[in-house]
C-alpha cells in the first residue's frame, strides 16, 4: 500500500510498567491518549533501535542501563535498580520516569537527597506500607533506605567493607547483598548472597543474621549463628511466620522460627533416600522446591526422587504422589502419577498443589520442557498445561484465550493445537501428537509442521501460523489454510494461497475479526481480512531497523497486540506503536 501523507508524531516515552501482549480480539479500550487519525509508526516503551541511556521522561523519551530490581508500592508506582546507572528510578502509573536517587554513570557511597546520593551496582529493591524504598547496594556491600521525598541514608553495613558482622547501621556488613524484602511492622530481610545467610534489620537499623553462619556450610540445628545450611535453595513462610527452607544438599527440611531458631523438620543430613515417616526417619533426595498451606502443612518438591512430599506441622512425611525412582509424565492418584524432576511447588486457598515439572522426550529427538500439574488434597494429580521445547532453544509458543476462558496452545513439537478449559482439562483442538504435516481437516484428520503463533477473535476461531500459512481452526476443530501455500516462502501479497509470508513470530485480531501477523522475517506486518486477503499494513520489505513516521515505515516485528484501532509491536529494544492502524 501506499505511504500515507501526514506529520510525523514520535513519542520518546518509557512506560516501565507491565505491558502485556495480549493475542484475544481487540483488547478492550485504549488505555492510552487517543491516538492522531492517521496511522503513524511510533515509538511506545523503552529503545527500538537504540541502547543504554539514563533520560528521565514519559514513556520513551526516558532509558535505563540494565536494570535489575523491581519493586511496587500501594499507589501502584514502580521502582527500578538501574544497575548499570547506579540509580533508583520511579515510574508513575501514567509512566513519568523520574531519577529517585543517584546520578546516573556516578558510583559511590554518598547519603543525601536525590541526585546528591550515590550507589554502586545496586540490585534488589523493597517498599514498605509507608512509601520508603530499600536498596540492596550490592557492590557497596550497605542497605540503603529512601524516604518517598527522595533522601537517602543508609541503613545498615558500611560502604566497599565486606563481611558479616551483626550490629547496628554502619557495625554490620554484608558480602554482595542481591535480595531484600520488607514484612508488615517494616522489618527488612536481606538473601546475604556470598554469606550464604538470612540477614534480618529492624526499622531501627539492627541487623542480626536470622539463620546461618557466613563461610560455614553444614546441617547443624540451632539459633541462629550456630545453625547451618548447606546450598539452601526453596524457602517459604507461614502464617505464624517461620521459614522453611529446602537445605539440597543436606537432603533436609529445615524451619526457622521467627526467633531464628532452626531446627530440622524433617529428613537427616546427608542421608539419600525416599523413606516416609516422622522427623529423621523420613529421607529426602535433594529437595529444591518447598510451599506452606493455610494449616501449615509444607510441601516439598523431592527433586531426583521424581516425587512431592507432605509434611505435617508434627513433622510427620508422606508422599503425596508420585513413585520414588520413577521418573514420568503420568497422571493418577497418588502412587498411580508419575514425575520428573519437579521442581518447584505452590498451593492455593483450596489445599490443591500446583508443580512445576520437567519433560524430556527422547520420541521427538530429544526435545524437553516444563509442564505445570496439579494435585488435589485427595492426591489426585492431572496435568494443567505442558508445552515442549528443544533443549538450548526455546522457540515463540503461541498462546491465546477465548470469550470462555480457554487456553490455546501451539504445541510446537508435537505438531498440534491444545485447548485447556478455566478447569484444566487439556485436549487436542486439532492435530495428531507427533505427526508432521499440513492437511486441512477436522481435528485429528489435520496436521501441522511445529505450528508456532496463536489468536482468537470474537467468534472464537482459532489462527495458527504454520509452516509459511496462517491456518483456521473453529470452535468445532475445522482446519482450514487462510492464506499462503505449505512450504511456499515469501512476501507477496494477494488472496489465499496467492499470498506468502515469511517466518512469523505473532498474530493478533480485531474486532472485525481481520488478522494481523508479524512476518518477522520479511520485517513487515501482514493483515488477512476474514475472507484470506493478504496486504501489507507496516514495514519496508527486506530493510531492518527503525524509522518512524508515516507508514509503511520500518521496522523488525517480534510480537504484536491491539487495543482499539492502536498497534503495539515488540520490536528491538522496545515497543513500537501504530496508531489508527489500517
Amino acid at each position: 500500500m501506499k505511504p500515507l501523507n501526514h506529520g510525523i508524531i514520535v513519542w520518546f516515552s518509557v512506560f516501565a510498567g507491565a505491558l502485556m501482549l495480549g493475542s484475544c480480539g481487540d483488547g478492550g479500550e485504549d488505555v492510552f491518549p487517543t491516538p492522531p487519525v492517521t496511522p503513524i509508526l511510533e515509538e511506545f516503551a523503552g529503545h527500538v533501535g537504540g541502547g543504554p541511556g539514563s533520560a528521565d521522561g514519559t514513556g520513551t523519551e526516558a532509558s535505563f542501563s540494565y536494570p535489575r530490581g523491581v519493586a511496587t508500592d500501594n499507589a501502584a508506582n514502580v521502582y527500578v535498580a538501574d544497575s548499570s546507572n547506579n540509580t533508583i528510578r520511579k515510574i508513575t502509573p501514567a509512566g513519568v520516569v523520574t531519577t529517585l536517587a543517584g546520578t546516573a554513570g556516578v558510583a559511590g557511597t554518598a547519603d543525601g537527597t536525590g541526585a546528591a546520593a550515590s550507589f554502586n551496582y545496586p540490585q534488589g529493591v523493597a517498599t514498605d506500607s509507608a512509601g520508603n524504598v530499600y536498596v540492596a547496594d550490592s557492590l557497596n556491600g550497605t542497605i540503603r533506605k529512601i524516604t518517598p521525598e527522595g533522601v537517602v541514608t543508609t541503613l545498615a553495613g558500611t560502604a566497599e567493607v565486606a563481611g558479616s558482622s551483626d550490629g547496628v547501621g554502619a557495625a554490620a556488613s554484608f558480602n554482595f547483598p542481591s535480595g531484600v524484602a520488607a514484612d508488615s511492622v517494616g522489618n527488612v530481610y536481606v538473601a546475604d548472597s556470598n554469606n550464604n545467610t538470612i540477614r534480618k534489620i529492624t526499622p531501627a537499623g539492627v541487623v542480626t543474621t536470622l539463620a546461618g553462619t557466613a563461610g560455614v556450610a553444614g546441617s547443624a540445628d540451632g539459633t541462629g549463628a550456630s545453625a547451618s545450611f548447606h546450598s539452601p535453595r526453596g524457602v517459604a513462610t507461614d502464617n505464624a511466620g517461620n521459614v522453611y527452607v529446602a537445605d539440597y544438599y543436606n537432603h533436609t527440611i529445615r524451619k526457622i522460627t521467627p526467633a531464628g531458631v532452626v531446627t530440622t523438620l524433617a529428613g537427616m543430613a546427608v542421608v539419600i533416600g525416599s523413606a516416609d515417616g516422622i522427623g529423621v526417619v523420613a529421607s529426602f533426595n535433594s529437595p529444591q522446591g518447598v510451599a506452606t498451606d493455610s494449616a501449615g502443612n509444607v510441601y516439598v518438591a523431592d527433586t531426583i526422587n521424581h516425587t512431592i512430599r507432605k509434611i505435617t506441622p508434627a513433622g510427620v512425611v508422606s508422599t503425596l504422589a508420585g513413585t520414588a525412582g520413577v521418573a514420568g509424565s503420568a497422571d493418577g492418584v497418588g502412587a498411580g502419577a508419575s514425575f520428573n524432576f519437579p521442581l518447584s511447588v505452590a498451593t492455593d486457598s483450596a489445599g490443591n498443589v500446583y508443580v512445576l515439572d520437567v519433560i524430556f522426550n527422547q520420541r521427538i529427538g530429544g526435545t524437553g520442557g516444563a509442564i505445570i500439574r496439579k494435585i488435589t488434597p485427595a492426591g489426585e494429580v492431572s496435568t494443567l498445561a505442558g508445552l515442549a521445547m528443544v533443549i538450548g532453544s526455546v522457540p515463540p509458543i503461541g498462546l491465546a484465550t477465548d470469550n470462555a476462558g480457554n487456553l490455546y496452545v501451539a504445541d510446537v513439537f508435537d505438531h498440534t493445537i491444545l485447548k485447556i478449559t478455566p478447569e484444566g482439562v487439556v485436549s487436542t483442538l486439532a492435530g495428531t501428537a507427533g505427526v508432521a504435516g499440513s492437511a486441512d481437516g477436522v481435528g485429528a484428520a489435520a496436521s501441522f509442521l511445529q505450528p508456532r503463533g496463536v489468536a482468537t477473535d470474537s467468534a472464537d476461531n482459532v489462527y495458527v501460523w504454520d509452516n509459511y500459512t496462517i491456518r483456521r481452526i473453529t470452535p468445532a476443530g475445522v482446519v482450514t489454510t487462510l492464506a499462503g501455500t505449505p512450504g511456499v516462502q515469501g512476501s507477496s501479497d494477494g488472496t489465499g494461497a496467492a499470498a506468502s509470508f515469511s517466518f512469523a513470530s505473532g498474530l493478533a485480531t480485531d474486532s472485525n475479526n481481520n488478522i494481523y501477523v508479524a512476518d518477522t522475517g520479511n520485517y513487515l506486518i501482514r493483515k488477512i481480512t476474514p475472507a484470506g486477503v493478504v496486504t501489507t499494513v507496516v514495514g519496508t520489505l527486506g530493510i531492518a531497523g527503525f524509522v518512524p513516521g508515516d507508514l509503511p515505515g520500518v521496522l523488525k516485528p517480534g510480537d504484536v497486540s491491539l487495543s482499539g484501532r492502536t498497534m503495539y509491536i515488540t520490536a528491538g529494544n522496545g515497543i513500537a506503536r501504530v496508531t489508527n492502524v489500517p
